[in-house]
C-alpha cells in the first residue's frame, strides 16, 4: 500500500470520499511529519485548529455536504493572513501578528461553507515580504532544500516548495511576483502554477508589488495543481480591486486532451549564454518528449527578455515602498521600546523590524518615485513593461504555449549569493517577463542537472489559458516520472 504522504491530492480526496481514511487520521499523520521536520519549512503550527478543521471536514464528508478536496491536508505560505495561525510574512515587524480575518484564498480552500474543505497543517516559511529568490531573507530561519540540505530551496515560496518535496504536506499555496512559485518549484522538483494576474484574489495576501503579486498552488502533479487552482480562482470584486470579473473554471477539464498539433514556442533568448549545461540538457529532453506526444516546436523571439530585470527591479520596489509604509509600529506589529517622539518611533520601529533586503527595496522604490527620477526610471520602466507584453502577443500569433527553462541554474549553495544581491536578481531572468505581462506560467519537473539537483521546465500561456498549460504539463507527467521522484530524506 502507498504511504499516506506519498499520495497525491487527487488520490487522498478519492480515498476520503470512499471512506477508506478519515480527515482526522490524515491531519495527525501530516502534523507529526511536519513537526518533526528540521528543514525550516514551517514557521508556525496550531494542532488544535488543524484537528478542529479535520473534524469539520469529517462531519461534512459524513453529511454529504463536503467540498471537492474535503479533508486533504495542505499548508499556506505565511503571506496569507489566517485567523487560526499567526501571520508574519517572514518578517520580525509582524512577529506574533494574528489577523481578524482569513484571506480569500484561505477561505476558498478551507472548510468554511462553500470552501474546498482542505485542512491547514501550518504556515510556511518564506523570504521576508516575499522579497528574495532563496528563502535566506526570512527573518526567522533559512529553509534548506530536501534534495541537498546545503542548498537553497528557491524563493520566495521556499517553505512551500521544500514542504511539498519532502512530503510534509501533499500541497501548499505560494505567491508569485517575479517567479516565486515557479523558481522554488523548479529547485525542489515539484509542480507549481501562477495563474493570469487577477484570477486569484489578493485580498488578505500581504502585498509586496500590487500589480504583480499573484497566488497559486504548489504540489507534486499538474492534476493536483488543477484541482486546487479551480478552488482558488474566481472574482472577488468587493474585496480586491485587481480581481478579474471572470468566473471560476474547472481547470482539470482538459487534462487528458491530446497534444497533436500543439505549437510550442522556443524563445532563443532563453537558451543563450549563462544557461547551465545540465539545465539545458534536461529542458531539451523534455521538449523532445513533447515532440513524441505530437506537439510541434516553433522558434520565437522575446527580444526584451534582458530588460525584464531592470524593469521589474524598478516597478516592484516602487510599489513595495508604498505598500510597506503601513508597517510603522502604530497599530500592529513590532514597536520599538526606545523612542522620544512619533517620528523617532516610526524610524526605529522600521529600522529594527525590517531585514536588509526589504530595506534595500524600500529605499530603491522611494528613490525611483522621487521628484526628478519618476520620469527617468519609473515611467520608462512602465513603457518597457508594455513592450514586453506586446512581445508575448507577437509570439502567440505563431505558437500556443511558450517553453524554456525556469532558471539558468539549479539550486545554489546556502550563502553563495547573499553578499551579491544582483546575482540573486539575475537568477529571475526567465520568470520575470511573464510576471510583468501578467501571463500564466508554471514549472513542471523535467529531470536533473548539475549535482543531481532538480530542473523545472517553464510553460507560459496566453491570458486565461491555464487549462491548456495544465493539460501540456499533465501529458508530460504521464510520459515521464520526474514528478514522482523524491529526495532521499523524504521517506
Amino acid at each position: 500500500m502507498t504511504a499516506l504522504h506519498d499520495m497525491t491530492v487527487a488520490a487522498l480526496a478519492a480515498e476520503l470520499r470512499a471512506k477508506k481514511i478519515n480527515a482526522t487520521e490524515l491531519a495527525q499523520h501530516f502534523l507529526a511529519r511536519s513537526q518533526a521536520d528540521t528543514s525550516g519549512a514551517f514557521l508556525s503550527f496550531n494542532p488544535e485548529a488543524t484537528l478542529a478543521q479535520a473534524k469539520e471536514a469529517d462531519a461534512q464528508l459524513a453529511a454529504g455536504t463536503a467540498g471537492p478536496l474535503a479533508g486533504v491536508p495542505m499548508a499556506h505560505k505565511d503571506i496569507f493572513v489566517t485567523t487560526d495561525f499567526p501571520t508574519t510574512a517572514g518578517s520580525k515587524i509582524l512577529e506574533g501578528y494574528r489577523s481578524p480575518f482569513d484571506a480569500t484564498v484561505v477561505r476558498k480552500l478551507g472548510v468554511q461553507a462553500g470552501g474546498a474543505g482542505m485542512v491547514n497543517v501550518g504556515k510556511l516559511n518564506c523570504d521576508e515580504f516575499a522579497m528574495g529568490s532563496s528563502n535566506e531573507n526570512s527573518a526567522y530561519k533559512p529553509v534548506t532544500n530536501p534534495w541537498d540540505t546545503s542548498r537553497v530551496p528557491g524563493g520566495s515560496s521556499g517553505g512551500s516548495s521544500a514542504a511539498v518535496a519532502a512530503r510534509l504536506v501533499p500541497a501548499a499555496t505560494g505567491t508569485d511576483t517575479g517567479g516565486s512559485i515557479r523558481q522554488p518549484a523548479s529547485f525542489c522538483g515539484i509542480t507549481g502554477i501562477k495563474p493570469t494576474y487577477g484570477r486569484a484574489s489578493r485580498y488578505g495576501m500581504i502585498a509586496y508589488a500590487s500589480s504583480l503579486d499573484q497566488a497559486g498552488p504548489m504540489s507534486r502533479t499538474a492534476e493536483d495543481c488543477a484541482l486546487m487552482l479551480s478552488a482558488m480562482c474566481g472574482p472577488d470584486l468587493d474585496r480586491d480591486s485587481t480581481s478579474l470579473d471572470v468566473p471560476a473554471e474547472n481547470f482539470a477539464r482538459d487534462l487528458n486532451a491530446p497534444l497533436d498539433g500543439l505549437r510550442i514556442g522556443i524563445p532563443k533568448e532563453f537558451f543563450g549564454e549563462g544557461l547551465a549545461p545540465g539545465v539545458r540538457t534536461a529542458v531539451d529532453a523534455a521538449l523532445k518528449e513533447y515532440e513524441k506526444l505530437g506537439a510541434k516546436l516553433v522558434p520565437i523571439s522575446l527580444p526584451r527578455t534582458e530588460l525584464s530585470i531592470p524593469v521589474y527591479y524598478i516597478i516592484a520596489p516602487a510599489e513595495a515602498s508604498s505598500n510597506l509604509s503601513r508597517f510603522d509600529g502604530v497599530k500592529f506589529g513590532h514597536r520599538t521600546k526606545d523612542y522620544t517622539d512619533l517620528v523617532s518611533m516610526y524610524k526605529r520601529s522600521r529600522a529594527e523590524g525590517f531585514g536588509e533586503e526589504v530595506k534595500r527595496r524600500i529605499m530603491t522604490g522611494a528613490y525611483v518615485l522621487s521628484h526628478g527620477y519618476y520620469d527617468a526610471y519609473y515611467l520608462q520602466a512602465q513603457k518597457i513593461r508594455r513592450m514586453i507584453s506586446d512581445d508575448f502577443q507577437q509570439a502567440f500569433k505563431v505558437c500556443d504555449v511558450i517553453a524554456g527553462p525556469v532558471a539558468p541554474t539549479v539550486a545554489w549553495k546556502l550563502g553563495e549569493k547573499t553578499d551579491d544581491p544582483v546575482a540573486n536578481y539575475l537568477a529571475d531572468i526567465f520568470t520575470l517577463p511573464a510576471s510583468l505581462a501578467g501571463l500564466p506560467g508554471m514549472s513542471v519537473p523535467a529531470g536533473f542537472g548539475e549535482n543531481g539537483m532538480p530542473v523545472g521546465l517553464q510553460l507560459i500561456g496566453n491570458y486565461f489559458k491555464e487549462a491548456q498549460l495544465l493539460n501540456a504539463a499533465h501529458r508530460l507527467q504521464q510520459a515521464t516520472d520526474f514528478h514522482l521522484r523524491q529526495p532521499g530524506g523524504a521517506k
